[in-house]
């Protein structure tokens, strides 16, 4: 085999292996295509999919109101406890300071 036929035989191997690969390449995206009523299934899908996140995104949007109004409620609640509380400590003191004066009163007696 002279240097010419070498050539020729192997553009021709070329060539061919391209034209197997380009039809190949052809079925694939001919098998792989979506149908019409596949396409229409994902349209469905897709507005299912933006219908979803909106809700999910109003949830969010009233699980926030909803946090934010019960840590103000809790913050109110916490605001009367410690005044409660304090109140609480004050008559709890003034009822001992009256009780010992009583009992002074009643020992001078």
């Amino acid at each position: 085999m002279n240097r010419s036929e070498f050539i020729t035989v192997t553009a021709l191997i070329l060539f061919g292996a391209f034209v197997l690969g380009w039809i190949a390449s052809w079925l694939v995206h001919r098998v792989a295509r979506p149908v019409r009523s596949d396409m229409s299934e994902l349209d469905r899908m897709a507005q299912q999919l933006h219908e979803v996140e909106e809700q999910r995104d109003a949830a969010i949007a009233t699980l926030a109101e909803r946090e934010s109004a019960l840590t103000t409620r809790l913050v109110g609640a916490q605001t009367e406890l410690r005044a409660a509380m304090e109140g609480l400590r004050d008559s709890r003191t003034e009822a001992e300071e009256l009780r010992d004066y009583i009992e002074q009163a009643l020992a001078r007696r």
